[in-house]
C-alpha cells in the first residue's frame, strides 16, 4: 500500500493528544486482547482521535484495523476522515460480498450487521486484525461481533458509557474506561458552543414505558399531537427560536407530520424528515436545511447520529426520553462551533433537563460505567419531577383580572393547616380554592356571563391546584384527577351563579 505524502494530516488539540497518549499507553502495556472504553462528548472529535490512532497504529504495528459503526452514514464519514489521515481504507457495505483485495488495505470500515452476516455465512475472513475500534459503543448490537475478535485489542468509543440495554452493562465487555474532557471544559476552551436552556413543565402522566425502557411512540404521539401541546411548541418557538436554524426532535412520525402542519399553518417554512423518505428526498431536504439560514426541520430521531450541520442554532426536544444517550445526542446536534455562532438554544418540552440535568452539568462517567444500575435507579422519576412543578400564571391572563392583586394560593400549606392544625376534612382545601377563584371572577365581571367566561380562562391554574392537591392526599391516578377537575368546574360555576344571585337579591 502506498500512502500519499502530499496529504496534510489534521492536527490534534491538546486534550485530544492527552487522550491519545493515554489510549496508546494501554495499547502498549496491556494484553493484546484488552478491551478499553473511551468517553468524549459529542463534538469533541472522537472520529479525529481514532483516525489518528489508526494511522499511528498502522505505522507502529504489523497488524490491520477494523472500525465498526451501526449506521451507513457513519461508515462514509469515518472512511472520509481516515482518508484525510492518509489511511487507505475499504468500506464493507452490503455490496461487498467477499474481500479478494483485502491485501491492498490495512483498514476496514464496516456496519455491524453487514459484517456479522458476512462472517456468520463465512463469506469472508478478515486476516491479521490487531485492533478493532467500535464507534457509538453503547449500542448492544456490537456484542455479537466480539467472538470474531477475541484476540484483538478492542477500543470502544462513546459520548455516554451507559449501555442501551441496562441489563447488559458495558463493564461486562470493557475492562476500563478512559474519560476525556467534559462538556464544560470544551465550552470554556471554545471547542463547543454554550447552551442556553429553556424548560417548560409538561405533564407526562399519560405516557407509558415500553419494553426498551423508553416511552412508547403510541403514548407519546397521543400527548404531543394534542392541540395544547402543538400550541405550546409553536409558542416556545416564537419565544426562543424565531429566525434561527432549528431542529425539532419528536417521538413518532405522526407527531412530526403534525408539527409540520402546525408550523405551515402559522406561516413558518418547515420540512419533515423520517426514515421513510428516499435517499433523494433526504438529500434534498438536508440541502435545503443547510442552505436556508432560518430553516426549521422536524424529524423522528434519525438525525441523532451520522448528521452534522454545525449551523444549527436551536434544538427543540419535542419529546420525553428515558435514554441518557439520546438526550445527549439530540442536544449535541446544536453544540458545534460555526462562524460567529458561540451559543445555541435548547427548548425542552419533555422534562428531560429535570430528569438528567443540564447538558453541560458534570457527570461522574466512571460511576455510570462501574455502577449503571445505581445511576438508572437514581434518575429522577416523572412523579417527582411533576411534584416540583411551579405554575406561573401568564401576564396576559393576569391582565384579564385587573381588579385582582393576589394570585397566590398555597395548596400544600392550606392542606397542612386544614387537616393537621384545624382537624377539618381535606376537601375543605378545594372549597377555599374555589372561593378564591369565585372572588377573582366576580370582582372583575359586570355580570354572571362575564364571570363564567373568566372562569374558563382558569383551566391551567385549576389543573395545577388539582395536581398538587392529589399529591397531598396521595391519590394521583389520572381518573381521579380528571374527576376532581370536572367536579371543581361544576362547583365553581354553581358558586359564581350563587354569588351573583346574592348580589341581585341585595
Amino acid at each position: 500500500m502506498s500512502l500519499n505524502p502530499e496529504i496534510e494530516i489534521k492536527k490534534l488539540y491538546d486534550y485530544q493528544k492527552r487522550d491519545l497518549k493515554a489510549i496508546f499507553d494501554r495499547i502498549e502495556n496491556k494484553p493484546d486482547d484488552y478491551n478499553l472504553l473511551y468517553q468524549l462528548p459529542t463534538g469533541g472529535g472522537k472520529t479525529v482521535i481514532f483516525s489518528e490512532i489508526v494511522r499511528r497504529y498502522l505505522a507502529e504495528k504489523n497488524k490491520k484495523v477494523v472500525i465498526l459503526t451501526h449506521r451507513i452514514e457513519l461508515c462514509k464519514q469515518t472512511s472520509n476522515m481516515l482518508t484525510g489521515f492518509n489511511v487507505k481504507n475499504k468500506v464493507i457495505n452490503s455490496k461487498v460480498k467477499e474481500l479478494d483485495d483485502q491485501k491492498d488495505y490495512q483498514c476496514f470500515v464496516a456496519m455491524v450487521e453487514t459484517l456479522n452476516n458476512r462472517l456468520q455465512d463465512e463469506m469472508l475472513e478478515l486476516e491479521d486484525i490487531g485492533l478493532v475500534i467500535i464507534d457509538e459503543a453503547h449500542y448492544n448490537s456490537f456484542r455479537k461481533l466480539f467472538k470474531y475478535f477475541e484476540h484483538c485489542f478492542i477500543l470502544g468509543v462513546t459520548a455516554t458509557p451507559l449501555s442501551s440495554n441496562f441489563k447488559l452493562p458495558m463493564k461486562d465487555n470493557y475492562r476500563e474506561l478512559i474519560v476525556g474532557d467534559s462538556i464544560t471544559s470544551l465550552v470554556e476552551q471554545g471547542f463547543l458552543a454554550q447552551a442556553v436552556t429553556h424548560t417548560y413543565d409538561i405533564g407526562l402522566s399519560g405516557l407509558t414505558i415500553g419494553m426498551n425502557g423508553d416511552y412508547t411512540v403510541k403514548s407519546s404521539e397521543k400527548l404531543y399531537t394534542d392541540m395544547n401541546m402543538q400550541h405550546k411548541l409553536l409558542q416556545s418557538y416564537h419565544e426562543v427560536c424565531k429566525g434561527k436554524k432549528t431542529l425539532i426532535f419528536n417521538n413518532g412520525i405522526r407527531t412530526s407530520i403534525e408539527v409540520e402542519d402546525t408550523f405551515k399553518r402559522a406561516g413558518i417554512e418547515i420540512r419533515h424528515l423520517d426514515n421513510t423518505n428516499s435517499k433523494e428526498e433526504r438529500r434534498e431536504i438536508l440541502r435545503w436545511f443547510r442552505e436556508k439560514p432560518d430553516a426549521v426541520l422536524t424529524s423522528v430521531s434519525i438525525l441523532t447520529t451520522g448528521f452534522d450541520e454545525p449551523g444549527v442554532e436551536a434544538i427543540v426536544l419535542n419529546r420525553a426520553t428515558k435514554s441518557l444517550t439520546l438526550y445527549y445526542q439530540m442536544i449535541g446536534r446544536g453544540s458545534r462551533i460555526f462562524g460567529d455562532k458561540k451559543e445555541f438554544q435548547i427548548i425542552d418540552l419533555g422534562n428531560n433537563v429535570a430528569r438528567f440535568g443540564l447538558w453541560n452539568e458534570p457527570v461522574d462517567w466512571q460511576q455510570v460505567f462501574r455502577s449503571p444500575d445505581f445511576y438508572v435507579e437514581n434518575i429522577v422519576s416523572d412523579e417527582e419531577i411533576e411534584r416540583n412543578f411551579v405554575y406561573k400564571m401568564p401576564a396576559s391572563l393576569k391582565s384579564e383580572f385587573p381588579n385582582t392583586t393576589d394570585f397566590h394560593f398555597d395548596i400544600r400549606g392550606a392542606y397542612k393547616r386544614i387537616t393537621m392544625e384545624e382537624g377539618r376534612k381535606s376537601k375543605d382545601v378545594l372549597d377555599e380554592s374555589i372561593a378564591q377563584h369565585v372572588q377573582w371572577c366576580v370582582e372583575n365581571s359586570e355580570d354572571v356571563f362575564d364571570a363564567r367566561i373568566l372562569a374558563k380562562l382558569l383551566k391551567d391554574d385549576i389543573k395545577d391546584r388539582i395536581r398538587r392537591y392529589s399529591y397531598c392526599i396521595i391519590n394521583n391516578t389520572n381518573n381521579y384527577k380528571d374527576w376532581l377537575e370536572e367536579d371543581y368546574y361544576r362547583r365553581l360555576r354553581v358558586a359564581i351563579q350563587q354569588a351573583f344571585a346574592g348580589v341581585e337579591a341585595d
